[in-house]
This record gives C-alpha cells, structure tokens and sequence, in this order.
C-alpha cells in the first residue's frame, strides 16, 4: 500500500511539475522566442538549465520551508502527501481551465495549512511572515514599476529596439577566402543589445521560476522522507523540462491573449522586477507566486508612465485644491500611446502571431529621439487604451485569492473529518 501511496505522490508530484513547466516557459520566453532569437527548442532547453540552476540553488530554501518548517515534517505521511499535492493539483487544473494563470505557491502553501490546522500543529509565526510577504512583494512591485514608468521608461523606450528580424540577427561574410560573422542585414547594434537583453531576462525568469516553484511539486514528499531533497529537485526539474518541450510550444505560439498588448519592452521590465522580488524570497525560504508580482509590476508601470503628464507639485496643487488630475490609465503603455516621434516596436502578441510590419533597412542606426520632460506630455496621448480590461483582471486577482483558500478549505476538511490527523 505505502508504493502505491508513493507512485501516487510522485505521479501527482510530476503533473503538477509538468503544468508549471508549460506556463512558465512560455512567460519566460515568449519574447525571445517571438522575436526570433531562439526557437521552441532552444527555448524549452535554457529554461530547463536555468530551472535546474534556480531549484538546486535558492530553491532548496523554499523546500526546506515547506517540507517542514510550515508544518512538522512528520506530518506528511505518504497518505498526507499524495493529499496535498492533489489539492495543489486540482487548484492549479481550474485556475488553467478559467485561463488564469495560478499562484501555485500561494495554493501548495494553502493545502499545507489545511494540514497544519487539521492537526493542531501550524507554525504560525512563519505563516504571519510568509503572508505578510505576500502583502509586500506585490506593492513593492506595484512601486518598483510606478517608479520606473514615470521616470525611466521612455528613456529606455527611445534607446532600446525590440523588433524581429526575418533574415537572422547574424550571418555570414563570404566575400573573402574565408566567412567571417557579420550582423544581418536588417540587424544593427542595438538590434544586438535588445536580443542580448531578451535572452538574459528569459533566462532569469528561468532562474526564478525553478527557484519558487520545485518546492511546489516536491515538498510533500521530501518532507516524508520519501525522496532526498536532490531527487526532489531533480524529479520536479524534469516534471518542468517535460512540459517545457511539450505544452509549452502552444504556449509560446500564441504567448497568452493577456498580453497581447504588452510592448516587448515592457514586459522585460516587469519580467525583471517579478524575477528579483521572487528569487530574493526563495532566497529566504518564502514561497511567493511570480504572476502576482509581475502583474503588480505591469499595473505599476502603466500608472508611472501615465503620471509622467503631470508634475508632482501640479499633483501636490490639484489634490490641496480638490480639483480633479488627469485621468491615469495603465494604456500609456499600449504602443500607440507613445511620446516620441519614433515607430513604436511590437508587442509580445504581434510578434507572436507574425503580426509585425515590414522593418526598414538601418543605415548607420537610428538616432535616439528626444524624451519630453515630465509635465510636458498630454494626458490623451499617454492614455489612448487601456491595457487590460478591468473585469478581467477583477476575475483573475478573485481566482488570486479564492484558488489557495480552496484548497486549504478542502485540504482543512479531509484531513480533519475523512483522514482525522488531529486525532
């Protein structure tokens, strides 16, 4: 009975694995991918090593967390495992049936507190820290992205080129006796520097979703003794490669509807910030859900860079006079909401979907445009769209909250009165 209790955790382990892989590896190298600087399978490879490199590393910390500090390692029982992992599983499952992407920390955490409870034996000091980092890490991405939306984005806009470039961003010279690598021929340097910037950033998002979320798929059963916190690692690793090289192709095809407004530039910024919130938790042993930072970062973001129409003293005027400030809106990083006279790049969704016009030839590169300064841009052209609609977000931040609630409710109740842990 206890190997088929095992062969179920670690089949349940693996699915869930298997999922976070498809999801992530799409988020982290959609870009890159969409811009034509690696493709599918060079894509599923990296995030697969820098999985691996995160898990092994700053990984090991949240496991330790969750396989015992949240709850007594005795608890986890082959029978208690295969349980929490499949309230993990299940949560994750109607989260991607309603197309939102899951917190599955926040929901593997909530199945080990319906343990906890059951059992009389939660710690609850580290809980009051790992939710208050909860609180935190979003608002700090919200600022983090308010801050660079008003007062670095369009700088960074106006020097930076993201485009995908058909022909290749290097070829080959083969006008003398031997070919020498030259850049192609619709590629300049900063298209060089943009691509470099993509494949590093979706390479530590890699990092950072193996980081957080190996502890997800494994705890249960590394806190049981069933496997060793290395098999651990490694079983989830390769769960997360699986669904790298499978599901995720789909993924990577179509890069998400969510987003498909989202400038390329943007969506590394907010990758960034997610990334380090995230890896400097696991860094700590706290388990935290990327998609909710990042999506704090993108809110952040467009606010910033709406803000940018007024000064902080006009704001400081209208606020002590009640008069009413202009209208933010998270579409100032839609495209078309540009200052510059500039051709905005592509989003994450246009590339993604061959949706990209003709590209010019570059003739010793483009020069840098001019950045109005702050107070000096009209509101109107900072917030043409917006850049995700409302009741959207208002389901998925709902589905934020009610996925890890769910599965502690249901974790509480079968091990409470079906299994009877606390008794």
């Amino acid at each position: 009975m206890s190997q088929l209790l095992l062969f179920a955790g670690l089949a349940v382990a693996a699915f869930v694995g298997f999922n976070i892989g498809g999801s992530s590896t799409g988020v982290a190298f959609g870009p890159a991918v969409g811009s034509r600087i690696v493709g599918k399978v060079a894509a599923a490879t990296l995030f697969t090593g820098f999985a691996l490199l995160g898990g092994w590393t700053v990984g090991i910390n949240v496991i330790d967390t969750m396989s015992g500090g949240i709850v007594p390692a005795t608890l986890f029982t082959p029978t208690a495992s295969v349980g929490v992992l499949f309230f993990s599983g299940v949560a994750l499952l109607v989260s991607n049936l309603y197309g939102v992407p899951a917190s599955t920390s926040m929901t593997a955490v909530g199945a080990i507190v319906g343990l906890g409870l059951a059992a009389g034996e939660l710690n609850e000091p580290l809980m009051f820290t790992i939710v208050s980092a909860w609180v935190v890490a979003p608002l700090l991405a919200f600022w983090t992205g308010l801050f660079i939306g008003r007062y670095l984005y369009p700088h960074l806009d106006a020097r930076f080129s993201f485009s995908r470039i058909e022909g290749g961003l290097f070829g080959l010279d083969r006008s003398g006796r031997v070919p020498r690598p030259r850049l192609g021929e619709q590629a300049n340097g900063r298209d060089v520097v943009g691509a470099a910037l993509v494949l590093v950033i979706a390479c530590y998002m890699g990092f950072s979703a193996g980081a957080s979320n190996v502890a997800n798929a494994v705890a249960p059963l590394v806190g049981s003794g069933a496997i060793t916190v290395e098999q651990g690692v490694l079983l989830a690793i390769a769960s997360l490669g699986l669904g790298g090289f499978t599901i995720a192709r789909r993924t990577l095809d179509t890069v998400s509807d969510g987003i498909t407004e989202l400038p390329i530039l943007a969506a590394l910024v907010v990758s960034t910030i997610g990334a380090t919130v995230i890896t400097v938790l696991s860094q700590f042993g706290i388990p935290a859900s990327l998609a909710v930072s990042t999506t704090s970062c993108i809110i952040g973001l467009g606010y910033g860079r709406a803000s940018r129409a007024v000064t902080l003293a006009e704001a400081a005027e209208s606020a002590i006079q009640g008069e009413p400030g202009p209208d933010l809106s998270v579409g100032a990083l839609s495209p078309e909401a540009g200052e510059v006279d500039v051709e905005p790049g592509p989003t994450v969704g246009t590339l993604a979907t061959n949706d990209v016009p003709d590209r010019p030839v570059a003739d010793g590169g483009p020069s840098t445009p001019e950045v109005p300064a702050i107070g000096e841009e009209a509101p109107e052209t900072l917030t043409s769209e917006q850049l995700f609609d409302a009741a959207a977000t208002s389901r998925i931040v709902m589905l934020w909250i009610l996925s890890p609630t769910v599965s502690a409710v249901g974790s509480y109740l079968l091990f409470a009165f079906v299994l009877q842990v606390g008794g």
